[in-house]
């Protein structure tokens, strides 16, 4: 293990500095909470028998009388999310192993969980990144109840991951861990399915073919196996040491899957105020782990949304995280890992290659990463360079794993990177602030500088695709899709009709003030520009025809015209009132409202 880098000292150093203030206040309020015997004790007579009314006799009589500690289960299980599924028989599971080992666990509260791939660009997708803050404040709700000692946390996907850990810092007074459930078996290949898309688009496949690829694509249990936004939340978990080493990644309803599901509770109990060991979850994620998140994402080419996401987990802990921050690190983390988007492989031919264990294995040796963390596995991030197996009596254990990568077409070592810089860039610029996700951009793409084709929806861009009137070089800008104006729905749907574009030879971009799906990549997109559109941002005063210029390699975004001219223009305005109502939209004003900017986190707490 060698020194850390100087940028990853100064980075963190920065960071700290900013976030001095802020973070002793959160330590302060997290610290203050008495943790004199189980969190239950101060309960009143009431409090306590409605709290253990409906348990069985055991738990009940442990919770009445005992000293021992008590779990809170916050599930985000439902049928919508395959990812979610397995979690079905997951508190029954959890209950017997706390019986078990002399401790109990009860399902504190469920959170709602959105699939983006049902939602994606339907009237839906515009409640899914203001569900991440309704997920923290249903967390919040469900812990509450204060009958807890720990808490475990059951999300994968988009924005339910985020949006536990931010109510999980909340109450950062509570040892907590996630507990994931593993991808899908691998489908048909995603660049086969990318294809069926693409022609799809082109009017060269029907409906029925479309539905054939898309279904033998997610076809089972478990996460989706690409790499976007709900796989770069698991490796976010294990990176920043809130998962066990390994367990990101193995499979659903395997003897290995529910060895590890064993483990995290039995060792979320042993943090807990009653043992010896107390390690609250507010005291795991300081602003080393926080950089490791960042570092994990540049070295794998993470989504894009955990621009936003990242932001407001650290703002929770009390930690002022910046786009400046990635922006500074991006520069000397390699690209170590290629899963599509931005290769050919999944998620699971990653793990097979050594997946997390050996790219933590690989930062470390080159002192790319924050080794004197604390993780709920016991141990620094050294312990995360280990995989675990299960010996032939069934016992879990860990094993370092190999110094050469199993597939190095899937993932490099330090001395051979895809790329010697990061996967996510800032750019800035007279449009404002975006960001562009870099690692699958061919390098001849990395620069495109052509003039505005301007819509006010994703769906007129599909429309003037068909009426033939894009076979050309241009900037797709697509506005008001903005925190503000609709809640910044990912614009993924965009993707299949800008790629034919490119395949055909024509240079095309797209600058939104909206998002793009964590599987999104190979077309360069400057997205999430702030300001926004309706908050009367520049992006909101380019026209059709204005020549723009995105350059990903110095990091500017601009409409190439004279300040003067700029300033003397009039942002245009949207009519969006047909977009705040119906399917719920109508319940999220106020979320509208108190948004956010994107570089703030698109957040309303």
């Amino acid at each position: 293990m060698n020194t850390l880098h100087p940028v990853v000292a100064e980075v963190t150093e920065r960071l700290r500095e900013r976030s001095r203030e802020t973070r002793a206040a959160y330590l302060q309020r997290i610290d203050a909470v008495d943790r004199g015997g189980p969190q239950r004790a101060h309960l009143s007579c009431g409090n306590l028998a409605h709290g253990f009314a409906a348990c069985g006799p055991g738990d009940k009589d442990a919770l009445r009388n005992g000293l021992r500690g008590n779990l809170a289960i916050i599930t985000s299980y439902n049928d919508m999310l395959s990812a979610h599924q397995p979690y079905e028989r997951y508190p029954e599971r959890i209950r017997q192993i706390a019986r078990d080992a002399g401790f109990t666990a009860q399902v504190a509260g469920g959170v709602p969980a959105m699939c983006d791939g049902v939602t994606q660009g339907q009237p839906g997708m515009q409640l899914s990144l203001f569900s991440r803050d309704l997920i923290a404040m249903a967390t919040a709700i469900a812990l509450s109840h204060d009958m807890f000692d720990g808490a475990l946390y059951l999300g994968i996907c988009d924005k339910i991951v985020p949006g536990l850990l931010i109510g999980a810092l909340s109450f950062g007074h509570l040892p907590g861990a996630f507990v994931p459930s593993g991808p899908m078996p691998s489908g048909i290949p995603n660049e086969e399915k990318s294809k069926v898309r693409q022609a799809y688009a082109e009017g060269k496949a029907g409906k029925a073919e479309l539905l054939e690829a898309e279904a033998a694509s997610y076809h089972s249990p478990g996460t989706c196996t690409f790499y976007g936004t709900a796989n770069s939340n698991q490796m976010l978990m294990e990176i920043m040491g809130l998962h066990l080493p390994g367990a990101s990644f193995e499979p659903p309803d395997t003897p290995l899957r529910d060895a590890l599901t064993a483990d995290i509770v039995r060792r979320v109990n042993a943090l807990g105020a009653l043992g010896d060991n107390y390690l609250p979850i507010g005291h795991i994620i300081d602003e080393r782990a926080i950089i490791n998140g960042v570092i994990g994402l540049h070295a794998t080419g993470g989504s894009t949304n955990h621009l936003l996401h990242l932001v407001a987990i650290a703002h929770a802990a009390g930690i002022q995280l910046r786009w400046d921050d990635f922006d500074a690190l991006s520069g000397v983390i390699p690209l170590l890992a290629r899963v599509y988007p931005n290769g050919y492989a999944d998620v699971n031919q990653f793990h097979q290659a050594g997946g997390m264990a050996f790219l933590i294995d690989q930062l470390l040796g080159a002192g790319l990463l924050h080794a004197d963390v604390q993780t709920v596995f016991g141990t620094g991030m050294d312990g995360y360079a280990q995989i675990p197996q299960l010996d032939d009596s069934g016992a879990l254990h860990w094993t370092p794993v190999s110094k050469q990568s199993g597939n190095r077409g899937v993932l490099r070592g330090m001395d051979e990177p895809f790329r010697h810089d990061g996967g996510l860039r800032m750019l800035q610029g007279n449009l404002g602030r975006a960001v562009i996700k870099v690692s699958s951009v061919p390098d001849d793409r990395l620069i495109i500088e052509a003039p505005a084709v301007v819509f006010h929806d994703q769906n007129e861009v599909g429309e003037a695709f068909k009426r033939g009137e894009l076979n050309r070089d241009f900037i797709a800008v697509v506005r008001f899709q903005g925190p503000q104006a609709n809640g910044m729905p990912e614009l993924h749907k965009l993707t299949p009709t800008l790629a034919v574009l490119q395949d055909r030879g024509y240079r095309v971009a797209l600058l939104t003030d909206g998002r793009m799906s964590g599987a999104s990549g190979r077309v360069p997109a400057a997205i999430h520009v702030t300001p926004e559109a309706v908050a009367s941002g520049n992006i909101a005063k380019i026209r059709n025809g204005d020549m723009i210029r995105l350059d990903a390699v110095s990091g500017h975004l601009d409409v190439l015209m004279e300040a003067h001219e700029l300033d003397s223009r009039l942002p245009q305005h949207a009519d969006l009132s047909a977009q705040h109502s119906g399917m719920g939209r109508e319940l999220f004003g106020l979320f509208r409202q108190a948004a956010t900017t994107a570089d703030l986190g698109a957040g309303v707490l």
